[in-house]
């Protein structure tokens, strides 16, 4: 049964593509209250999104189009009803720069064509702020139209009440607001007449035939260049090489220095300046939802963003004094408490689904991309018998009559070996995340089967989180 705003997105869909909306899939929760369905019908896909935030939506919807008028990558807008908090946008698919990253990543190893990717988003993003940035209406900015003293602040107190504290890291309060004062003074010297994209990560950017389009930029205001390129290259679980960082920011220096003019010595200071407030407004954000919010997987970042923090004050000193907060940051870095999560083993989750392939392969919503799909239509089906019709492949009947088929028991042979080779692989590598999917034509019988199996034969052999999902049944 569809919820409400499921039934709004339906309609609005259908009054747009002049055709019915066949399937509504809701996508991964974010990190806002926003939610996400991909809607389908017979030859044409949307994203619909519902969010109660009528301002959020007004500055989303508006950036878009602006956008989309000066020729910019970022998806196009189908429909919005202001009054109903929704509205309907393009469908880029499911492959942000994040999961391409994680994809073509091998240890240690940062592949040329990632990094020629990164170049591309770079020179879109020198656009976004400079082209982007003209007769935009500022006045749509939401919650704050200018980067300033005050949103810096905002976010330092994040860090300071969500990480420093709920990490029980020692600092002096006055002193370290005096600092903050000092710092945020520092970095408002730096030409703030941009568009800032605010939010601007791997996981922002979708690859579409190798192409970047960027999305989620309603926190957008006017700021310095300094802070989105250092929202990219210091995106903590991206974890980009110190040595392919420096590539990649050389790079935009050569992009920006054909729009602009500028000294990139003092750019080049503001911007480390600009690194230090995005990796404490990151920690901020990991502490709410990890430490507060108790979300394992925030906490997983955490030992990245320290690392790269660390790294940075090895090799710059700024030109301001801030000794309490560099006392802070010396602090967490040699924490305990920090260095268990750093050193925690990381578990892995292996994602089993079942469905039908009438409406598709579900996506990896992990992020990583790719795993497994199986196809279990070749198998015997029960469901053309009358008696296992209104069952499942969850119920005994059902069972007992796929386990009696030797031809069953060849395909879950053979399934599983490959799941085995992968899992034992993960687990030496410290992955966090593995999907395999079972299809068949009904996504009832074959494919559920074939997924609890999996399911009971993985918790039995690995100390691993074994998650299931029935598509149809959910």
């Amino acid at each position: 049964m569809l919820n409400r705003s499921e039934e709004l997105l339906i309609q609005l869909f259908e009054n747009w593509a002049g055709e019915s909306g066949s399937t509504i899939h809701p996508l991964p929760l974010s990190g806002s209250n926003r939610t996400y369905y991909r809607i389908k019908g017979k030859k044409i896909s949307a994203i619909g999104v519902h969010n109660p935030d009528r301002k959020e939506n007004n500055a989303f919807v508006s950036f878009s189009k602006h956008f989309r008028s000066s020729g910019l990558p970022v998806p196009e807008i189908y429909a919005y009803d202001e009054n109903q908090y929704i509205y309907l946008e393009q469908d880029l698919g499911d492959i942000t720069l994040f999961s391409y990253l994680t994809e073509q990543r091998s240890g240690e190893e940062f592949p040329s064509e990632v990094t020629g990717i990164y170049k591309q988003v770079l020179e879109e993003l020198v656009r976004f702020q400079i082209e982007g940035g003209k007769r935009i209406d500022y006045s749509m900015c939401y919650p704050r139209g200018k980067f300033d003293k005050q949103s810096m602040l905002w976010d330092m107190h994040y860090f300071k009440y969500y990480f420093l504290k709920l990490a029980q890291i020692p600092f002096d309060e006055q002193t370290l607001e005096d600092d903050f004062d000092t710092f945020s003074d520092y970095l408002l010297q730096a030409d703030k007449d941009f568009f800032l994209y605010r939010d601007f990560q791997s996981r922002n950017v979708m690859l579409m035939d190798k192409r970047p389009f960027f999305i989620d930029y309603q926190g957008g205001r006017k700021g310095a260049l300094q802070y989105d390129l250092a929202s990219l290259l210091y995106d903590a679980k991206a974890d980009i090489p110190e040595e392919i960082r420096n590539e990649l920011l050389g790079h935009y220096l050569e992009i920006l220095d054909k729009q602009i003019s500028f000294d990139p010595k003092e750019f080049t200071s503001h911007y480390h300046g600009y690194v230090v407030i995005r990796i404490m407004q990151a920690l901020g954000a990991y502490g709410f939802r990890g430490f507060y919010e108790r979300k394992e997987h925030f906490l997983q970042s955490i030992p990245f963003a320290i690392e790269n923090l660390k790294n940075l004050l090895q090799k710059v000193t700024f030109p301001v004094e801030v000794p309490s907060l560099m006392n802070a940051f010396e602090e967490l870095t040699k924490s305990e408490k920090l260095k268990k999560i750093s050193g925690r083993k990381k578990e892995l989750v292996v994602t089993v689904n079942s469905f039908s392939y009438r409406e598709g392969i579900p996506p990896d919503y992990s992020g990583n991309g790719g795993g497994f799909v199986f196809d279990c239509r070749a198998l015997p089906n029960p469901g053309r018998l009358t008696e296992f019709q209104d069952l499942s492949g969850k119920d005994r009947a059902v069972r007992d009559f796929l386990s009696s088929k030797p031809a069953v028991e060849d395909f879950l042979r053979h399934s599983f070996s490959l799941v085995d080779q992968a899992v034992t692989n993960y687990i030496e590598r410290n992955f966090t995340r593995l999907s395999v999917s079972f299809g068949c034509t009904g996504g009832r019988h074959r494919s559920v089967y074939a997924a609890e199996e999996l399911a009971e034969y993985l918790r039995d052999k690995y100390k691993i989180r074994v998650e299931v999902h029935h598509t149809e049944e959910e």
